[in-house]
């Protein structure tokens, strides 16, 4: 490959970086930006041939459709539970679980989350999250970021064991089982000692960030509680994935880290005695009591939609249940987009998206609403989703034609195996602490960290013959990696930010989550080499 190619392989990655993070401007200019640099230099130095390029952006255009059907589902959600005045009602019920705004943000963000992310996954944390925290008080920009940090660890399980049963699967077609339960074990095992200490990450960002005072300290008094909430998530689900495997080790691990994180904050231990909030006018709002008109809605009946979508997603997510073939087997198929073997496809019913709009309809039920509640959470939502559908369907056919491009005249493989082709050639001799940069670049690309262990699983493999280290460890980073570069993807930034109003500051929220990403591939490169070589 020569200079050029590899700079041509290089700058659609560069781009979003110089528009986004370092121009500032908003992803409905950079992404469109972006996207016309990636297709130049596909069809001028990648020589990819034109049909295989517009089939690439018909099928990003596709992929984008669905992305934008969960967002509009998690905000139409988000809508009628604020019309209804359930918000209201699970706002205040936190103050009985714990009004200091550093254990919402571990419970919320990074348990309730990290259930999500075992549950389904692709995005829909973020989406569930962000708003969330919204309603509870947390500034968008906060809730954002804290939302994208969280959703890393349990990607490596996420979606009921996707990125390994199907992503290094996949990626490694003649690896036997044990094989793949070697790998994932290995990356929870590294997991334990990296992403118990997220939550005091997101603890140290709230305060010195987003509180009046701009003080570490604060994030550094609720350690204990937030390492332990840390370990409450990666100790069980490092347990679930030695007994039962991948599958459930996320969903298990949120839901026993739920119950004694929520066990500890009720009954104030490794709790600081003192709240903290964001100011005093947020403390007088977060202690508030429910206004009259809504105090006969019941707790539960408040938490009842998220209630139900956390049900419905594991109950279709589980490939020993039926449901998930029924809603499956219904699909909308684009074979052989103009004449390539580019296809693209949707099955409707299965999509998240779905089940939140579902969901959405049967609160107006249960909290006793009228039509007049959807109509005006539906127009609510629709307003909201117009900045992120141009974001969206130019960054995801960007994206697209990033991986298309393996089909070309050039003789080159697609541009992240190029790049990763480089990144080997200069750092093959210390690929311990490159491995994890390459997973995460797969997530940054793709957003999706099944994708970037399909796509270079088989790449970290050979790198691990030709450099003698054992190769269950250096797959094992490449799985970590993909979990921090879910951080940073543009996909998910754009969704999340669309979901919260913050349209136009998709750089800012990147130059907040990129620290985090760092920090993760190189503690998982650290702990790795400390205990495994």
């Amino acid at each position: 490959m020569t200079l050029l190619q590899g700079l041509a392989a290089l700058m659609p990655v560069l781009s979003v970086f110089v528009f986004l993070v370092l121009l500032r401007m908003p992803a409905t200019r950079a992404m469109p930006l972006s996207l016309l640099i990636s297709a130049a230099l596909a069809l001028a130095v990648w020589r990819m041939p034109a049909r295989q390029l517009a089939a690439a952006l018909l099928e990003g255009g596709v992929v984008a459709l669905t992305i934008l059907w969960i967002v509009f589902g998690a905000i139409l959600l988000l809508n009628v539970l604020r019309r209804s005045g359930g918000l209201d009602v699970i706002r205040a019920g936190f103050a009985g679980i714990s009004p200091d705004r550093r254990v919402q943000a571990i419970v919320i963000a990074w348990l309730f989350g990290s259930f999500l992310e075992g549950a389904a996954g692709f995005g829909t944390p973020a989406a569930i999250a962000a708003p969330l925290l919204v309603a509870l008080g947390f500034p968008p920009l906060a809730a954002v970021v804290l939302a994208l940090v969280s959703d890393s660890s349990a990607v490596s399980f996420g979606a009921v064991g996707t990125p390994v049963l199907v992503g290094l699967a996949q990626g490694l077609p003649e690896a036997s089982d044990a094989q793949l339960r070697e790998i994932a074990l290995t990356a929870i095992g590294i997991d334990l000692f990296v992403a118990s200490l997220l939550p005091l990450i997101l603890c140290l960002i709230l305060t010195r960030f987003f509180g009046a005072e701009r003080s570490w300290r604060p994030g550094f008094a609720v350690a204990p509680f937030a390492i332990v909430g840390g370990l409450s998530f990666t100790g069980p689900a490092w347990l679930v994935a030695w007994l039962v495997g991948p599958e459930f080790p996320s969903i298990l691990g949120a839901m026993i880290g739920l119950a004694i994180v929520c066990t500890l904050a009720r009954l104030r231990i490794l709790v600081p005695a003192t709240p903290w909030f964001f100011s005093e006018a947020d403390r007088i709002r977060a202690t508030a009591h429910v206004p009259r008109t809504q105090a006969r809605m019941s707790l539960l009946r408040a938490w009842s939609p998220y209630v139900l979508v956390a049900a419905l997603l594991v109950l279709t997510r589980v490939p020993a249940l039926p449901f998930k073939d029924w809603l499956g087997g219904i699909v909308i198929a684009w074979p052989r987009i103009l004449g390539t073997d580019v296809a693209a496809s949707v099955a409707p019913l299965y999509l998240p998206g779905t089940l939140f709009v579902l969901v959405a309809l049967a609160t107006l039920r249960l909290h006793r609403c009228g039509l007049d509640t959807l109509r005006g959470a539906t127009s609510d939502s629709l307003r909201r989703l117009l900045p992120a559908t141009v974001a969206l369907m130019t960054s995801v056919p960007m994206v697209r034609v990033f991986l298309r491009s393996d089909v070309n005249d050039a003789d080159l493989g697609a541009m992240p195996m190029e790049l990763a082709g480089l990144a080997a050639a200069s750092l093959a001799d210390h690929w311990v602490w490159a491995a994890p940069a390459i997973g995460a670049l797969g997530s940054f690309i793709a957003g999706s960290g099944t994708f970037s262990n399909m796509m270079f699983a088989a790449f970290q493999q050979s790198l691990a013959a030709h450099t003698g280290l054992p190769e269950h460890l250096v797959l094992a980073l490449q799985m970590l990696g993909a979990n921090a570069g879910n951080m940073i993807c543009v996909v998910n930034v754009v969704a999340a930010a669309s979901v919260v109003a913050l349209d136009g500051r998709e750089g800012e929220i990147i130059r907040f989550t990129l620290l985090p990403m760092l920090y993760y591939c190189a503690m998982a490169s650290v702990v790795a080499w400390l205990v495994w070589l």
